[in-house]
């Protein structure tokens, strides 16, 4: 596990926590399911629906056990000590190039205190922003690596991924192209 003087406190990230192959088979298994149009960016759930609109998730919006491939590194996570419990929601979001995400704080209420998010197929600025202090901060989360949030950067930072086409990554320009994120979580009832 990596800690870095930009990532916020509390946040840690793994370079390259699974392999270019096993990279390619998990964008061949989402992209075989139906991805859904409901944001401006699309997205699967697996395990619990989250809900935009109402922000929140509950035991009733279940649509399922996590499918194996991804109970397989859920339970890696577990495995390698970032989760005591097995995650039991899991989001897939795609970005195309000029689309992000923006600031949030994950669902406190619906979520517990442990965020992964592993990245695929293309890297990406991720910003990080102190919600106390108005403090910024931002890390380049590269293919294949597995971003941790806990403690104060779970709760007391915001993250948000910029709506733009390129980033400058050790001082070159480089374009998008697209990207998918796989979060993980643990449901709070």
């Amino acid at each position: 596990m990596e800690t870095q003087p930009h990532l916020p406190p509390g946040a840690s990230l793994v370079p390259d926590w699974i392999t270019p192959a096993r990279e390619a088979v998990l964008a061949a298994f989402l992209d075989a399911g139906a991805w859904s149009g409901e944001l401006k960016r699309r997205v699967r759930h697996f395990g619990y629906r989250y809900d935009y609109r109402a922000r929140s998730a509950t035991a009733e919006s279940r649509i399922g056990p996590l499918p194996d491939m991804l109970k397989g590194l859920a339970e890696r996570l577990v495995a390698d000590g970032f989760f005591s419990d097995v995650p039991d929601q899991v989001i897939a979001n795609e970005y195309l190039p000029g689309q992000g995400i923006s600031a949030h704080v994950d669902c406190e209420p619906c979520f517990g205190e442990v965020i992964a998010s592993l990245s695929l197929l293309s890297g990406c600025e991720m910003r990080f922003g102190c919600l106390a202090s108005g403090e910024t901060r931002a890390v380049i989360l590269q293919p294949r690596s597995l971003l941790m949030l806990v403690g104060p950067a779970r709760r007391d930072w915001t993250h948000a991924i910029p709506a733009r086409r390129s980033d400058v990554i050790d001082g070159v320009r480089v374009m998008r192209v697209r990207r998918v994120s796989l979060t993980f979580r643990t449901m709070r009832f």
